[in-house]
């Protein structure tokens, strides 16, 4: 059963329609009583005055009509005109919100590229800076690193300096061979006598007599001779190679000679 809303011990208070309602039938209400007190010899008297009583009250609720009227358009004229006033002030307030995003935006695009200028500035200047220094200074040289060459050895300018800087040679060229060997040969041909010459045996009655610390001719110093050495037959580490070299091809060594050979 639905709810009864209204409070029973309260009625509710009339509007302003309900005002000219109520004051339409009590002037209504009053023209008929008036109509019916009043004498016959007066009753065209009488409802004169009520009609013209009637008339009064409904021209004045027509008045009221209309002044309710003519507020309810001000009003609406009024909210409409807010409206409109609120949607321009929305509208402003939505074209300087782009203004001022496009104008934010502006500002960081012109920072940006400010930035990225002052940057491409200091790359240049940086490149011509690197340009400036290579053309100044001249690219090094690596030099590769050079040992330092052995001290070359010293020989005595006697016998025991020519056997052994002789030594030394043959062993550059695999040629065998002993000191003692090569001293003990060269003491019987020469007697350590690198000028000394064999004007006697076959050989010097042939035209090729020997020659040198080990008594070595011509043609066999020249077909033994060891490069590096002297092609002078008197000198006396070129005649020592020479003929260790002819010794080891016949003998196997200067070692193995123990007479003439």
């Amino acid at each position: 059963m639905p709810e009864n809303n209204q409070n029973p011990g309260h009625s509710r208070l009339p509007t302003k329609a309900h005002k000219f309602a109520l004051t339409g039938v009590a002037a209504l209400g009053a023209a008929a009583l008036a109509f019916s007190v009043v004498p016959a010899g007066e009753k065209t008297i009488t409802t004169e005055a009520g009609s013209a009583a009637a008339v009064a009250y409904g021209s004045e609720l027509v008045k009221d009509v209309k002044d309710a009227q003519d507020v309810k358009g001000t009003l609406t004229d009024q909210l409409a005109s807010a409206s409109v006033k609120l949607e321009a002030i929305e509208a402003r307030q939505k074209a300087d919100a782009e203004a001022a995003a496009k104008r934010k935006a502006a500002a960081e695009a012109k920072r940006k590229a400010a930035e990225e200028a002052a940057a491409q500035a200091a790359r240049k200047r940086a490149a011509e800076k690197t340009a400036s220094r290579s053309v100044q200074r001249l690219p090094m040289k690596t030099v590769a690193a050079v040992k330092p060459a052995a001290a070359k050895k010293v020989y005595a300018n006697n016998l025991d300096g020519w056997i052994r800087e002789a030594l030394d040679i043959m062993k550059k060229h695999g040629i065998p061979g002993s000191y003692s060997g090569i001293h003990r040969n060269i003491m019987r041909e020469s007697s350590g006598n690198p000028n000394a010459i064999n004007n006697w045996d076959i050989n010097a009655q042939n035209g090729i007599p020997s020659k040198g610390l080990l008594q070595v001719i011509p043609p066999t110093f020249k077909a033994y001779h060891v490069p590096g050495t002297s092609w002078n037959i008197y000198d006396p580490v070129a005649n020592i190679t020479a003929a260790c070299n002819y010794a080891a091809d016949r003998y196997g060594s200067m070692d193995n000679v123990n007479s003439a050979y």
